[in-house]
């Protein structure tokens, strides 16, 4: 009985370990967005199909630095025409670390965080409509570990384009639902091995 007991303590343990592990400095994400759901804040609601795929560095623990690019088909809503995106620039997100105020309670799993972009994009339409400047956008998301390296991510978005063309400023907020793999490098193995 003290063996199973002292078993899952361990186990418990590296899962908690291996959680922190992916978002040290030193490592590597990559990924990307699959499926999308709008709520249109200039036009009705609808949904998206996009491929936004990433890759970021972590500069520090639980910060990472890097860039995205966006194809994807929008139809946003009944009876309106179908519309293109793309869009290609920088991002930045940042983890919670468990200790954070709100962060302890949740699932050992998974970690919160708030992600950022800004770039070049825009968007075309079928009847005509198009608008390409400047591509943001920011939120909070959530990134459930289903391994110790790859992450099923969930993120609640505003993002915005503004720019020429015949629209100034289109705004929604989105829900995305993705995945990330996280590569450590060799310094972050190091790391991993002297914690074990």
């Amino acid at each position: 009985m003290k063996k199973l007991i002292f078993t899952g303590i361990i186990a418990i343990a590296g899962l908690t370990t291996s959680a922190n592990a992916q978002i040290q400095e030193g490592n590597w994400m990559v990924g990307s967005t699959l499926l999308s759901s709008n709520f249109g804040l200039n036009t009705g609601a609808g949904y998206d199909i996009k491929l936004q795929p990433r890759a970021a560095y972590f500069v520090k623990d639980n910060i990472a630095v890097g860039g995205y690019v966006t194809l994807g088909f929008s139809k946003p809503g009944a009876g309106e025409s179908t519309q293109f995106d793309y869009g290609v620039g920088a991002l930045g997100r940042y983890f919670l670390s468990p200790g954070e105020k709100g962060v302890d309670n949740l699932l050992n799993h998974g970690r919160w965080f708030f992600e950022g972009n800004v770039g070049v994009g825009g968007f075309n339409v079928e009847n005509g409509i198009s608008t390409t400047g400047l591509d943001f956008g920011v939120g909070p998301g959530y990134s459930y570990f289903i391994t110790p390296n790859i992450g099923v991510e969930g993120l609640v978005k505003y993002n915005g384009v503004t720019g020429v063309g015949n629209e100034g400023l289109t705004s929604r907020i989105s829900f995305n639902v993705g995945f990330s793999i996280y590569l450590p490098t060799s310094k972050a193995k190091a790391i991993a091995n002297d914690i074990k």
